[in-house]
């Protein structure tokens, strides 16, 4: 297999994965590419965006609607 070196703005393989399949939702419900690509999978589509830094995203310090929630019980 392969490695993929990561754009510098992505601090994990995780939150690559993460941000690669959110946009592979978007192209399958009609989102247009944003990169030339030879591949018709939204999935491959969605990697080489990522790759191409033609994907913008940030992070959230907390997620919307879980004001109040309870922190998880610690082992």
């Amino acid at each position: 297999m392969s490695q993929v070196i990561l754009p510098k703005d992505v601090d994990s393989k995780f939150r690559f994965i993460t941000v690669a399949a959110q946009r592979a939702k978007q192209l399958q419900a009609g989102a247009k590419p944003r990169v030339e690509t030879r591949s018709r999978k939204p999935t491959r589509i969605a990697v080489e965006e990522t790759l191409a830094e033609a994907v913008s995203w940030e992070v959230l310090d907390k997620v919307p609607g879980t004001e109040g929630a309870e922190p998880a019980p610690e082992e």
